[in-house]
């Protein structure tokens, strides 16, 4: 123990003391196995939570590693349950595992503690699960539940680790062309550790790579592979990234959207297009099984719609890679990301890949602005499900946006809202082009290319740019309005400036609140993640801006 900068508390709760000299380093190790949950300016409050630890140990963190963390930076005695609860709860990850039997192929459930495998199987839930009992130490599964088992023991707290081999589907060979770059140290790494772990998830920050991770794993799997994106842009990048990195030709990758229905040994396909119903049935299931796929990447694998998790749970002899640069779900369900695609098998800080300098420095402000006397009254009079709105559309935003854009000039500027009226306002006060979910693909590709390029250095967008857009000299994001306090829209928002730049220029990330509403109380849960990543918001008064960056 040390006058450290953690206060460990025996609810698993830790505060960290910001202006400690080692809350950087602390915060840095804290993260791997526990979760921010308040971010104010002195004291943050971390959580450590079960699917934490566990995702810490699947990563390869021992539950040793985590007590030394809080031992070494703690300001006052760790309290003993809270020793105990890591150790007992890291310790349950593993208890029970998953394999194949080579003779019959069968799924077998084992666990070398009986009583653990005779709890789990007196369950209701898991019964519908079971074939035969074969001793006390092990149970056969059917088939088709290896998904399914999976999810219901980890809600009764034993994760269970799955041994039970992946089908290595049609072979095709795949290779990295490295002639003017190689994978990072880190990407390496990242690949390395998922075929260790099997299946998993990859986190890394906005700009790092995880597309050239993918290209990686493709390359080490060499097999079919089936890509699943957010939109039919992020299709189109992943595309010309795999031709430009890979031994890949175009007749070898087939795209499957709305507007493309190619089948190829690399396929890749929008989430859209395998939720999509026609007569109240998924229209385009087949595409999971038209080709023998070894390997299936999952890119923004937060966004994973909830209708694909339940077609996953019926994928589980593929190979599943999971991408994203955040694991935090509004939805609550990064328990299904754990179970069904499987555990966080790499994870680097943002701060961390920046300080390597593959990440470009970002400053973040929130810019305070006060309403008039009339716009004030009239939020105080609304119904609570209008107030969000008023603020966030207060067009005493409009003024402040036009005067960041003039500090800025000269830079590439994103302008980026929620709603489409005030989309609307914005472009047409800037006099620049707006892009929103009605703007056809091409359209879309058009003015990403012409905003790369310089043409067009400022574009208003809507939550269609939030992700797995590739736009790497924008230097300035201004976020007039979002999707209330959603932390994975706030973290994708930075990540669209955080690719290095050929201008140097590091990056600014502006958040326009208007004081004393809702838009505040949403704004600071929205900071919680990146707050996490070590990055302090300045807060600004509006009429102090000409003082930042």
């Amino acid at each position: 123990m040390t006058d450290g900068p953690l206060i460990v508390q025996s609810d698993r709760t830790v505060l960290l003391e910001v202006a400690h000299e080692q809350a950087e380093d602390a915060r840095h190790e804290l993260a791997v196995f526990a979760e921010l949950e308040r971010a104010p300016e002195h004291v943050h409050t971390y959580r450590i939570t079960r699917l934490g630890l566990w995702n810490a140990r699947a990563a390869g963190h021992t539950a040793e590693q985590m007590l030394d963390t809080l031992e070494r930076y703690a300001k006052f005695p760790v309290p003993q349950t809270v020793s105990v609860d890591i150790v007992e709860t890291v310790g349950r990850y593993g208890r029970l595992v998953i394999t194949r039997d080579p003779d019959t192929s069968e799924l077998v459930i084992e666990s070398t503690d009986a009583a653990v495998l005779a709890e789990i199987t007196r369950s209701s839930k898991v019964a519908p699960f079971l074939g035969v009992r074969r001793s006390s130490t092990e149970w056969t599964l059917q088939p088709w539940a290896r998904g399914q088992v999976k999810q219901e023991l980890l809600k009764l707290g034993w994760p269970a680790e799955d041994n039970a081999g992946y089908t290595p589907g049609t072979p095709h060979d795949i290779e990295l062309v490295q002639d003017d770059w190689h994978l990072r140290e880190y990407q390496e790494k990242a690949v390395d550790n998922f075929f260790a772990g099997g299946s998993g998830v990859i986190v890394l920050p906005c700009g790092a790579g995880k597309t050239l991770v993918g290209a990686g794993a493709m390359a080490r799997a060499d097999t079919t592979t089936l890509i699943l994106v957010t939109n039919t842009v992020s299709a189109r990048q992943w595309r010309a990234e795999l031709l430009k990195r890979t031994t890949l030709t175009e007749d070898e990758i087939g795209e499957y959207s709305g507007q493309v229905k190619e089948i190829k040994p690399v396929t890749i396909a929008t989430y859209q297009i395998l939720t999509a119903k026609r007569k109240g049935e998924f229209a385009h299931l087949a595409l999971l099984d038209a080709l023998d796929w070894g390997l299936i990447v999952y890119d923004e694998v937060h966004l994973l719609p909830a209708p694909v998790f339940k077609l996953t749970a019926e994928l589980q002899a593929r190979r599943r890679l999971g991408l994203t640069a955040t694991l935090v779900r509004e939805d609550g369900r990064e328990s299904d990301v754990f179970s069904l695609i499987g555990p966080k098998r790499f994870d680097a800080p943002w701060k961390e890949i920046e300080a390597q300098g593959f990440i470009s420095p970002a400053s973040c402000y929130e810019v305070r602005i006060d309403l008039p006397d009339q716009e004030r009254l009239e939020y105080a009079a609304s119904a609570d499900d209008e107030r969000y709105r008023l603020a966030a559309t207060a067009p005493a935003k409009l003024r402040v946006v036009r005067r960041l854009v003039a500090k800025h000039a000269g830079e590439r500027i994103l302008v980026i809202g929620q709603y489409l009226d005030q989309i609307d306002e914005l472009a047409e006060a800037l006099d620049a082009p707006k892009l929103t979910g009605a703007t056809p693909v091409e359209e879309r590709e058009r003015l990403y290319q012409e905003f790369r390029d310089g043409t067009t250095p400022v574009l208003v967008v809507s939550k269609v740019a939030n992700f797995s857009i590739d736009l790497p000299e924008a230097s300035v994001a201004i976020q007039v309005s979002g999707s209330f306090g959603s932390r994975q829209e706030e973290a994708q928002r930075l990540g669209r400036l955080l690719r290095p730049k050929e201008s140097g220029l590091p990056a600014n990330f502006y958040t326009l609140v208007a004081r004393d509403t809702v838009d505040q109380d949403f704004a600071q849960n929205r900071q919680r993640f990146l707050a996490e990543q070590g990055y302090a918001y300045t807060i600004l008064d509006a009429d102090a801006l000409d003082q930042a960056a």
